[in-house]
């Protein structure tokens, strides 16, 4: 809306400064009526209409890079609330203030409209209920008050007695006839109906005064053309012209009977010079369109390889290192030279604390090299390479929207600096930007604002990046481990564990949808998780079985104390848009068990994801409890409370019945 009112209102501003300024003042007066109009439809679209463009940039991707979160920060933050990046709770606080300034806004505009629609009528209703007489294309109504003549449609409305006597002069009848046949009231209404719902907009009332003398400019010059003697008229309307009031939604002979008015009737404009002033408005409409309407969308073009190569050489005089760090050219083969990798068939680590893991289950131990593809597809891990994702680079419009100082907290390349930094930079100076939802009761007195912003420049994004990508993996080996156990004997008497957490609890309800509130859904599906399972190998264990609080810290403790074989926290979503729905999961990279974590989101999704819950993703985030634990941890968003299908399902016993058998299948497997 501010949007579109400060849009408008420059367009509004622009075309009547140059009305005022250039054709007022010139005998173009068919011309001004149609700019007059025609630019108030034109200042009222202008915010709604975009062309875009398209702008090739050739480049290579690059790697999309978030800066390391400060641990102890993250703590106080996820300690807090252990809601999700990006995830708004819907229990916070309104704002009433924009629904008591739209109800202001609607109760004057009712007001404004109903004045304009009982003068509307009041004046259908005179020329109703008083005597008519038909004249040219016009009719005539005859008043008892003692009026000059003014015209509303096609009634011209007159003192029945000086029309009876015959004391109304030609020239007045004839002044009123061009306001009939040129339709000057449909101006009127438009403007006076626009005034009505822009009652608080300045502008509108310019322009009707505007729209208003023009009219009688244009009457004047067929009145001066038609009868030729300028003097006796310009007598006649001041004469006509004292003590009379004007009247509302007609056109009024007296109206603004000023120097201006006088003046016109004898000026002449020569047809160049009219030509020239009319032209010149065309520039002005371009320029509008070009700031309010172009919008320039900056489109990636990669590079081929030796297009790339032949312009790095030719530009930085890069080496081959950098060259491959522009082209991803690290092959898996590379990133993990040398590396041993181990595999265990039928071995459970977490019972064998000790890693004494008996010998005659070991697969096999090689580099990574001289793995065969059947023992590549053993090591799930190496799946789960995360491609580099392809930079991006903020719009104007959103570097504008940045400068909020209220809204944001602004980094660039590391470092907090204040909004308006970001004045000094272009969009394309940032190689990639990425940000955060700070909750309420996560903000600081240093950072209160609602949203934390990183941006890196082209030189720190690279400088932090390349070694990173280019380097083979960072350990000596990888050691995996196969969770269906071929060799009962080695788990004798010993069963799967899993630790259901049904999140929030107690003084912290979650999210909250008029009456239905997170924890309690939670804790409804861990109870029939735990409530169906009837398998002798698999154990399940609730950390809260009741409306407590339990705090993410004892959570965490009680997890690493059962070292459990997986832990699932499970949650439910909320937004502001209705329209967000679906089914995701959230693990951390900073869990030593990622692969398996990774693993075991992406098979819970597909499990619980059906025609009631959209498939959504596997997102990776520093949550307190996935981070901490010492176990494979997946924290499990099953629908949004927002969303009204997902809700109506996750409410629902069958839901709720159906989301636990899910979750319970993948457990079994």
């Amino acid at each position: 809306m501010i949007d579109f009112l400060l849009k408008s209102a420059i367009s509004l501003i622009v075309f009547l400064g140059f009305y005022y300024l250039i054709l007022e003042r010139e005998k173009i007066h068919k011309f001004n009526r149609f700019y007059l109009l025609i630019s108030i439809l034109i200042s009222l679209i202008i915010p709604f209409v975009t062309f875009e463009f398209i702008e090739f940039v050739e480049t290579a991707p690059v790697i999309q890079y978030y800066e390391p979160i400060n641990i102890e920060k993250a703590k106080v933050v996820l300690n807090q609330n252990p809601t999700i990046e990006n995830v708004i709770t819907a229990n916070e606080s309104v704002n009433y203030l924009p629904y008591v300034l739209w109800s202001i806004y609607v109760l004057i505009s009712f007001v404004f409209l109903f004045r304009f629609s009982k003068n509307y009528f009041k004046l259908i209703v005179k020329s109703k209920i008083n005597p008519s007489v038909k004249y040219k294309n016009a009719n005539l109504i005859l008043l008892d008050e003692k009026i000059l003549p003014h015209t509303f449609l096609n009634f011209i409305f007159v003192n029945s007695e000086d029309f009876k006597n015959k004391n109304i002069e030609d020239e007045l009848f004839a002044h009123e006839m061009v306001h009939v046949n040129q339709k000057h009231t449909l101006d009127i209404l438009f403007i006076e109906f626009l005034k009505a719902l822009f009652w608080f907009h300045p502008l509108f009332y310019l322009y009707k005064k505007a729209i208003q003398l023009n009219h009688e400019f244009l009457a004047d010059e067929e009145i001066v053309n038609t009868y030729n003697n300028v003097p006796y008229y310009q007598n006649l309307l001041l004469h006509k012209s004292n003590g009379n009031t004007t009247v509302y939604l007609a056109s009024n002979l007296n109206y603004l009977i000023t120097k201006k008015r006088l003046l016109m009737m004898t000026k002449n404009t020569s047809k160049k010079l009219a030509l020239l002033k009319k032209a010149a408005a065309l520039p002005i409409l371009a320029g509008l369109i070009y700031f309010f309407c172009i919008k320039i969308i900056a489109q990636e073009k990669v590079i081929e390889v030796k297009q790339l190569k032949k312009n790095i050489v030719n530009q930085i005089n890069t080496n081959e290192r950098e060259v491959k760090y522009l082209t991803y050219k690290v092959s898996d083969e590379e990133y993990y030279k040398d590396v041993i990798c181990v595999y265990y068939e039928g071995v459970n680590p977490n019972i064998h604390k000790n890693k004494k893991w008996p010998v005659k289950n070991l697969l096999f131990s090689k580099k990574y090299q001289d793995l065969t593809k059947e023992e590549l597809e053993k090591l799930q891990y190496l799946k789960f390479r995360q491609e580099p994702t392809v930079k991006k680079s903020p719009t104007k419009k959103e570097i504008i929207d940045f400068l909020n100082v209220n809204k944001y907290a602004i980094w660039i390349d590391g470092v907090n600096v204040n909004n308006s930094k970001l004045n000094s930079y272009k969009p394309s100076d940032f190689a990639s930007f990425s940000g955060s939802v700070i909750l309420k009761n996560a903000r600081s007195k240093k950072y209160p604002q609602p949203f934390q912003y990183w941006f890196y420049t082209h030189k720190y994004y690279k400088a932090q990046n390349m070694d990173k990508w280019l380097s083979r993996y960072g350990g000596d080996s990888i050691v995996m481990f196969s969770s269906k156990m071929k060799d009962k004997k080695l788990l004798k008497n010993e069963k799967m564990i899993i630790v259901i957490d049904a999140g929030h609890g107690g003084k912290d309800p979650g999210a909250k949808i008029d009456e239905e509130i997170e924890s309690k859904i939670v804790e409804s599906i861990a109870k029939k998780i735990k409530a169906l399972n009837s398998s002798e190998d698999l154990k399940i264990i609730l950390l809260r079985e009741d409306d407590s609080f339990v705090s993410l810290s004892d959570r965490v403790n009680k997890i690493n104390q059962i070292n459990p074989d997986l832990l699932i926290s499970l949650h439910l979503n909320a937004s502001k848009n209705p329209n967000e729905k679906g089914v995701n999961a959230f693990i951390s990279s900073q869990n030593g068990f990622y692969d398996k974590s990774l693993e075991k989101a992406s098979k819970l999704i597909e499990n619980i994801s059906n025609n009631n819950l959209t498939k959504g993703g596997v997102k990776n985030a520093n949550l307190y409890i996935i981070n901490n634990s010492k176990c494979p941890a997946v924290l499990l968003e099953v629908g949004y409370l927002s969303n009204a299908n997902d809700k109506a399902y996750i409410t629902s016993e069958s839901g709720k019945d159906e989301i636990a058998k899910n979750i319970l299948k993948l457990l079994r497997e």
